[in-house]
């Protein structure tokens, strides 16, 4: 059992001894985790460190075999469906981006604003003045203004992570979980993502998996250290960077 964590003060994401088991392999194994609100923590670790399982279980694709998921201090994630557990707060950036290319930048906002209605609302949904603001302050916070009426597929490589980081944003969720943000980006894509990622807080909760070091010393605050499907460490980049059982678990990769 893992030594547990104090919920009382500001936690919006609680994970307690949460294990999942794919015949007979453990990818994650009696794992703890406990993530503040308006915290922004990068999640590390080498290849099979669990990571993945561990957003699936957030998000509900995944059914832990053991253990307990809170969202905020009274919401059972285990209890709810993907979709369920979209609509409470919980965004997920996967590592490829998904927009909608024949749509412009503007057009993808204003159907992730339109989606952030029950059936019913968005089959009648007509833009109000409130959802014209909330576009606008969109293509601000993205840095796509002078895009907005380009089509998504044109876009760049970066410009569309951003786009769907807008457009998750939409849902205004008060947690977001972002896979690896900035593979294939150029320098200065690499530079705005950390901006931006940035900017989301102390107004959410954001987790960054991330494999790139150099992007995670540049926004990170606190580390999270993955393997072997449990916590290995957590603390700050120079903390964890210095940690002789993380240089051991990374064979001298980046880290």
């Amino acid at each position: 059992m893992s030594e547990a964590i104090d919920t009382r003060h500001g936690v919006v994401l609680y994970l307690e001894d949460v294990s999942v088991s794919f015949s007979g392999y453990k990818a994650l194994d009696g794992l703890t985790l406990a993530v503040d609100r308006g915290e922004l923590r990068c999640l590390i670790g080498p290849n099979g460190a669990g990571k993945t399982t561990l957003m699936d279980v957030i998000t509900g694709k995944t059914r832990p075999d053991t253990g307990s998921a809170f969202l905020g201090q009274d919401i059972n994630l285990l209890e709810h469906d993907e979709a369920t557990i979209a609509r409470l707060g919980v965004g997920r950036k996967f590592q490829k981006p998904s927009v909608f290319p024949r749509q412009t930048v503007r057009e993808n906002l204003a159907l992730a604003v339109r989606g952030n209605r029950g059936p019913w609302q968005a089959l009648r949904y007509r833009a109000t003045s409130e959802d014209e603001d909330r576009i606008a302050s969109l293509l601000e916070t993205t840095s796509l203004g002078t895009e907005s009426q380009a089509m998504a597929g044109g876009l760049s490589h970066g410009q569309k992570q951003w786009l769907e980081i807008g457009m998750l944003l939409a849902q205004e969720p008060s947690l977001l979980l972002v896979d690896e943000p900035v593979a294939g980006m150029t320098q200065q894509e690499s530079e705005r993502t950390a901006e931006l990622l940035q900017s989301l807080v102390p107004e959410r909760s954001v987790v960054v998996v991330e494999h790139d070091m150099v992007f995670v010393r540049s926004i990170a605050r606190k580390v999270t250290v993955l393997h072997e499907g449990a916590v290995l460490m957590e603390g700050s980049i120079d903390e964890v960077q210095s940690d002789a059982r993380v240089r051991e678990v990374y064979l001298g990769e980046a880290c």
